[in-house]
């Protein structure tokens, strides 16, 4: 993110107000935009210099080029280290990433095999995507990475065949009831292991504590209880994130297979799921995004007592801190 180019004059953190809902959605419209892939590394390297001239006073106020670099920033680096995120990996590539593996996971009849697969690939690229843009107050070793990783995949597949054995068998129910709990099985997998991969990743956040800096950006230590707010509304944004892409395209491709779709081949259909996932996406990804804020501040009195007496440069005491949530 832009806000790790160092300088002494603060950067807006957007040029939406994020403190309203409406704001963020239009903030992580951006930032999620799989037009910033486009940016090439001199691009990045403009848009540090333009930001750094900011910070350190060279240029007095936000122009129309000073927020297009801090969009640039925001969608490329990671907010803790300043390093570019892995292109797979990052917010504006986030729809184009999920795009195949959702389109896997919720193609029809699949099988025990292609089930495995794809509930294997999704979970990679889950692991992928949490250790590119965690918390890096405590980055996890290579055993670690690989234990959870396991048992993540465990998860994920072992709900995805329950519900596959278990739905078929269910007897006070239509064919028609059960042709789209058989369509919903794909969210219900992808839910459950979210959630356990998020809090497996990141166990060590919190058992160890993140870091918490002041309004100018110092770091004032670590804390438990805000890594096990970052963690858990991370977790349960992956449900709010998942809900719309795993759950709309499947219920709407059965009522197209009813009907315009009727009787077309496999690679119409193929092509129409495609469609529907990447619209999908596209248009509700930055509403189930800005649903918590990436940066969350909140008040001193919600953390640990080390933090309730704190004071800043002035002698001020302070009031609320702040930390990167990660996604």
């Amino acid at each position: 993110m832009a806000s790790s180019v160092p300088g002494p004059v603060q950067l807006p953190e957007s040029k939406f107000d994020l403190g309203t809902y409406w704001g963020r959605v239009k903030h992580c419209a951006g930032i999620s935009d799989p037009s910033m892939l486009l940016n090439t590394q001199k691009d990045i390297e403009n848009a540090k210099l333009l930001i750094w001239d900011y910070k350190n006073g060279v240029v007095p106020s936000m122009t129309p080029a000073l927020w297009r670099a801090k969009r640039v920033l925001d969608s490329t680096l990671h907010p803790d280290t300043g390093e570019v995120v892995f292109l797979p990996f990052r917010m504006s590539s986030c729809v184009l990433s999920n795009l195949v593996v959702t389109a896997g996971m919720l193609t029809p009849n699949l099988g025990q095999v292609g089930t495995l697969f794809w509930q294997i690939a999704n979970q990679s690229l889950n692991v992928a995507v949490n250790t590119a843009n965690a918390n890096k107050s405590h980055p996890m070793t290579t055993q670690q990475l690989v234990t959870n990783y396991l048992m993540a995949v465990t998860a994920s597949c072992s709900v995805a065949l329950g519900l596959n054995a278990l739905v078929p068998k269910l007897k006070s129910v239509s064919p028609n009831t059960k042709l789209i709990l058989g369509r919903l099985v794909p969210f219900a997998a992808v839910v459950s292991a979210g959630v356990v991969n998020v809090f497996l990743m990141r166990g060590e956040e919190i058992r160890k504590g993140i870091s918490v800096f002041d309004k100018d950006g110092n770091d004032l230590g670590v804390s438990k209880k805000a890594a096990l707010q970052a963690v858990g509304e991370t977790a349960a944004s992956r449900v709010i994130n998942a809900t719309p892409v795993m759950v709309i395209p499947p219920l709407l491709l059965v009522r197209l297979q009813k009907t315009v779709l009727k009787g077309k081949g496999m690679g119409v259909q193929t092509f129409a799921n495609l469609g529907v996932i990447f619209g999908t996406a596209l248009a509700v990804l930055p509403f189930a995004l800005a649903v918590f804020p990436q940066r969350r501040v909140v008040s001193v009195s919600s953390l640990e007592e080390k933090f309730h007496s704190l004071k800043d440069k002035e002698g001020k005491l302070i009031t609320t801190v702040e930390f990167n949530r990660g996604i």
